[in-house]
């Protein structure tokens, strides 16, 4: 069979990969058809001579031969007649082959979770400020899980963790992930971030976080998701689509512990905020409260004192009252002992009062009345004396206009008018030649 197969080149997947005590390295190369079913496979050892060889080749590029990864190697048909089985003998694996392959795939992948619009859809998920309830999901007993456990553990706060095994690398390692993430999203009492972890590898120990699988269920889980899958250069699919991606496990456990040591520091601060502004205004209201009972004593004293001189007023007050009451009796006394005396006499000049008032009235109207003929008297005289009967039997007399006003200017008149003279005895009519 060597002979005749001496050297082909061979695509295959690996599965079934064991390294034996001699340094050998056996495997299954298998072809897989577009439903993911097996339609063939044949057995592949790498020698211990060309497996340390192989090995450095790959680690040159960040690979190493896994389960589930997708390899081109040279390799030379063998028959081995002891146990009647059929392998190839592996010389020699193309990196270059498995490297753009994984790329490929990876570009692909991108572009699908893209297309629904998963890649920021965990992003957009809020991360509490206090993330103390967490779901942990890697390989129980790895160096990934005891570091980020006594990470945590050392930090002192009181993280409370649920933790759901599975493979990180290998055949079951994709369902195994996916499972994890749901059956933590099925809890009755929800985490509050879930975190998937493993330690550092190849390239190729990591293609199983570069699966659309994982991706998905990353995506999809509705709780933010952290990852820290051990590599210091390349960001695997999952870490772009979880909510935060840290280098390592325990960079993830000491983000969460700064995270709460940050809130925690605030809390400090808004209490010594607190305490700091509440004892401001306790120290103004102690001042306050203090003058109050200063105060306070100064109005009690001066109560005290109100308060005596309140009773000393009563008393005095009382001893004028009693002497003024009976002063006011004495007087009410003395009045009534001249009511009796004096009222008869009074009730007597009292009844002669309107006698006496009745005579001066008459006496008075009787003086009045004579001033006011003598008044009347003098003044009829006097009216006679100048009445226009005297004036005009005198030699005077009036001239009237024709209206009958009295003329008292020559200009009063039109030459033509006529006029009426009055005399002391008749009247003279007249006609005005000429005024002057």
């Amino acid at each position: 069979m060597s002979s005749a197969f001496p050297s082909i080149w061979v695509v295959g997947e690996v599965q079934r990969a064991r390294a034996s005590q001699r340094g050998h390295f056996y495997f299954e190369l298998i072809e897989k058809d577009s439903a993911d079913g097996i339609v063939a496979k044949i057995d592949a050892v790498i020698w211990r001579g060309d497996f340390a060889r192989i090995r450095r080749s790959m680690s040159a590029v960040d690979q190493s031969i896994t389960e589930g990864l997708e390899i081109r190697c040279r390799v030379q048909v063998d028959f081995w007649p002891p146990g009647g089985r059929l392998q190839v003998v592996v010389r020699e694996v193309d990196p270059v082959f498995t490297l753009g392959l994984l790329e490929q795939r990876r570009r692909q992948t991108l572009a699908a979770l893209e297309t629904a619009g998963l890649l920021d859809r965990n992003r957009r998920q809020a991360l509490p400020e206090l993330p103390l309830r967490l779901g942990l999901v890697t390989s129980h007993g790895s160096a990934a899980f005891h570091d980020f456990l006594s990470t945590l553990q050392e930090s002192g706060y009181g993280f409370r963790l649920v933790f759901v095994h599975a493979s990180v690398q290998g055949r079951s390692a994709e369902g195994e992930i996916a499972s994890a993430l749901k059956a933590l999203a099925s809890l009755q009492r929800p985490v509050e971030a879930a975190v998937l972890i493993r330690g550092g590898g190849s390239r190729s120990d990591l293609a199983v976080f570069d699966s659309r699988k994982v991706a998905e269920a990353v995506a999809r889980t509705p709780f933010p998701v952290l990852t820290g899958l051990g590599h210091e250069i390349d960001t695997s699919i999952a870490d772009r689509v979880a909510h935060t991606s840290l280098k390592t496990p325990t960079k993830v456990a000491e983000f969460l512990v700064e995270r709460l040591a940050t809130a925690e520091a605030e809390a400090h601060e808004y209490h010594r905020r607190l305490v700091r502004e509440a004892r401001e205004p306790l120290r103004r209201a102690t001042e306050a409260v203090n003058r109050c009972e200063s105060a306070l004593k100064v109005a009690e004293a001066r109560l005290t004192a109100a308060s005596a001189r309140l009773r000393e007023t009563a008393r005095l007050l009382a001893l004028v009252s009693e002497a003024r009451l009976r002063r006011a009796r004495e007087q009410c006394d003395h009045l009534s002992r001249n009511l009796a005396h004096e009222g008869p006499r009074f009730l007597e000049s009292r009844r002669r009062k309107p006698q006496e008032t009745q005579r001066q009235i008459a006496a008075l109207a009787r003086g009045r009345l004579a001033h006011a003929h003598a008044t009347l008297d003098g003044l009829a005289r006097l009216c006679e004396q100048l009445s226009p009967a005297k004036t005009l039997a005198r030699g005077f007399s009036i001239t009237r206009d024709p209206t009958g006003k009295a003329l008292r200017q020559a200009q009063q008149v039109a030459s033509g008018s006529r006029i009426t003279t009055e005399l002391g005895q008749g009247t003279i009519q007249s006609r005005v030649e000429e005024s002057i």
